[in-house]
């Protein structure tokens, strides 16, 4: 480590915790430390940096810490972020919401507290900002790129939705976590001869839903970017069912998943600060619908059906092999571009290959499956007939 200063890095991670979010920040820790900076870790995403008291004397304990080898240290091997997230959205923050210290300057329903971000980092003496999130936190991290703010971003997703990278920290293990967790499932299913719906995470994109069925996991999937004929639907997984010496089928639906007739469902109405409702319910439906129109395809003879949410199983525990040594690339690649003066970017692979990209391709459109290229409409699972080429996942978003 050099013994002078040479600046002061701060990270955080926003939106929702993955495994694999602690690997990174113990990567950046590190080769921050023995590369001559002071490295502080923001607590809570852009809540913790939007509530700094900018007084010398203030308790700004609930907002951000030093860091140092044995607090990552400790970390490392563990699922979730020992910084905590939120999902706040500094430049839309409600109005009860706003810090106390800041509630008779910023008094609408919605306010913009951008200004009072950029002066906490100059309080804090931030020279470079590493953001790790998914495209809702890294929109903001663009906002602060484009205010002059030193940035660059670590792309954090279960979904894999963050566009401009193959893979986005937290996919692998929320796909091993799929498989295991449906494969374990299949014994409820064939003991009663039911067909299994099984919901998962996946707003937008389907990645979550279509990589364990190419693994086998399932029989059929269903994913938002494709509207699927409920009909079409159950006489395939009777069919399936039909076929299977134990008398049962599987079927993967993504949360964001349609069919014709039936639009997003939603829990309930409430928003976050990036205008995300909380999806679910969608395989509840499914699966009564299914038992409902089974007797068409079954011999008037009606197949009852199990619905399972994975939900946040999917995104707890300790990160996977890839989960922990793509983060450690991750993190270093973002100290490269820090060292060599390169800002406002995002670290990611592209076709297996560690790179980097303009932050603003974030916010450029959405990331989603290719239907044509990856899934068979007709079959409704996945489509996978030239592996040359394409990258470790094999699906890639355009």
């Amino acid at each position: 480590m050099s013994s002078k200063l040479k600046g002061t890095i701060a990270i955080l991670t926003g939106g929702g915790d993955v495994p694999g979010l602690n690997p990174a920040i113990r990567a950046v820790t590190l080769r921050a430390i023995r590369e001559g900076y002071k490295i502080i870790g923001i607590k809570r995403g852009w809540a913790g940096i939007t509530e700094i008291i900018r007084d010398a004397e203030a308790d700004n304990s609930n907002c951000f810490i030093q860091l140092d080898e044995n607090t990552v240290n400790k970390a490392n091997r563990t699922g979730g972020t020992f910084l905590h997230t939120s999902r706040t959205k500094p430049n839309k923050l409600p109005k009860n919401s706003v810090p106390n210290h800041l509630k008779d300057i910023y008094t609408d329903e919605i306010n913009d507290l951008t200004e009072e971000v950029i002066k906490n980092i100059q309080f804090l003496e931030i020279d470079y900002f590493i953001t790790i999130g998914g495209d809702d936190t890294l929109s903001y991290a663009v906002t602060l790129h484009q205010k002059g703010v030193k940035v660059v971003a670590i792309p954090k997703t279960m979904d894999n939705d963050v566009p401009g990278t193959d893979y986005c920290i937290g996919f692998s293990t929320c796909i091993s976590e799929t498989i295991n967790m449906t494969n374990a499932l299949r014994t409820v299913a064939g003991s009663s001869e039911r067909i299994l719906v099984i919901e998962v995470f996946g707003r937008y994109a389907g990645f979550t839903a279509l990589l364990p069925t190419m693994a086998g996991a399932a029989d059929r999937c269903v994913i938002p970017e494709y509207k699927f004929d409920i009909n079409k639907l159950t006489q395939l997984l009777v069919e399936d069912r039909e076929k299977n010496s134990s008398k049962y089928s599987v079927l993967l639906i993504s949360e964001g998943a349609t069919f014709e007739g039936v639009d997003m469902i939603y829990k309930n109405a409430e928003k976050d600060q990036f205008g995300h409702a909380k999806l679910g319910g969608i395989g509840e439906l499914v699966s009564s619908k299914i038992k409902e129109l089974s007797p068409k395809y079954n011999n008037n003879q009606t197949v009852n059906t199990i619905s399972q949410k994975l939900e946040y199983l999917t995104r707890s525990g300790v990160p996977d092999a890839m989960d922990s040594i793509i983060p450690m690339a991750f993190g270093n690649l973002a100290l490269d571009l820090i060292l060599k003066g390169e800002y406002g970017k995002l670290v990611g692979l592209k076709n297996g290959k560690y790179d980097n990209f303009p932050i603003e391709i974030v916010t450029s459109g959405f990331k989603k499956v290719n239907i044509e290229k990856f899934y068979d409409t007709e079959r409704l699972r996945p489509n996978y007939k030239n592996f040359d080429t394409n990258s470790h996942f094999i699906i890639t978003g355009d």
